[in-house]
């Protein structure tokens, strides 16, 4: 244990606190810097110039990563008819009506994404005290509330994740696993970026995206430069 401690230390002076990197430097030196005994997950963490306090500043959405997630998602489906059959058949893990609803209440809850037909928001909707705190809550702006289910569950499946800025104006999302190539976790970085810059709200005012740092679960997290991005 003292030993990987002693290299954990050794690795995160790698890490200069004060330098900017480019965003391929940064998420080389993260890959060198996940030494965990499990595949950890690349993150990003963006400080943006808004204040979520206000409805026309917030910084929600879902991205599609081009090179996926490296994680299976885990997703319930809230649909009747037809739409049970769709939903399974995408690879949905759990589809239920008001049996799905009670499994939840009963603290059932580990899912990564619930989706939902808007027929079915009636019974959601008795779930927002649980769903909402864990941004599980199905939304028609994130595609989550849908007649299409299989499509959603698909997007779910095979690396669409979402995005939402937190109390203190920061967006935290990951982008892949240390083991992917940093072609794999670049192309990622990319796709994340872009969709947050699109996702500027109205009400933003001044230099929205602030700073910008990626890190693995267990490591240190090291700073961006702005000017070397290419969506800013």
């Amino acid at each position: 244990m003292a030993q990987q401690t002693k290299k954990r230390k050794d690795l995160e002076k790698k890490v200069d606190a004060e330098k900017f990197y480019s965003p391929s430097d940064a998420i080389k030196l993260v890959k060198e810097l996940a030494t965990a005994k499990f595949d950890e997950t690349i993150e990003v963490a963006m400080n943006l110039g808004v204040d979520p306090r206000h409805a026309d500043q917030q910084v929600r959405g879902m991205v599609s990563l081009p090179k996926g997630t490296g994680k299976t998602m885990k997703v319930a489906v809230f649909a009747k008819g037809d739409n049970v059959a769709k939903a399974e058949a995408a690879g949905a893990d759990r589809v239920g009506a008001e049996d799905l609803m009670e499994d939840m209440q009963a603290g059932n809850l580990d899912y990564d994404r619930v989706i939902a037909t808007p027929d079915m928001m009636g019974v959601v909707g008795r779930l927002g005290k649980i769903l909402g705190p864990k941004g599980l809550m199905p939304n028609p702006k994130l595609g989550t509330v849908t007649m299409d289910v299989a499509k959603a569950v698909e997007d779910a499946k095979s690396g669409q994740v979402q995005y939402r800025v937190e109390k203190a104006g920061i967006v935290h999302a990951g982008i892949g696993k240390a083991s992917f190539s940093e072609a794999d976790l670049m192309e990622n970085f990319n796709a994340l970026l872009n969709a947050v810059v699109k996702a500027k709200p109205a009400g933003a005012k001044g230099k929205y995206v602030r700073k910008l740092a990626v890190s693995s679960s267990m490591g240190a997290g090291v700073k961006v430069d702005l000017a070397e991005t290419d969506a800013i």
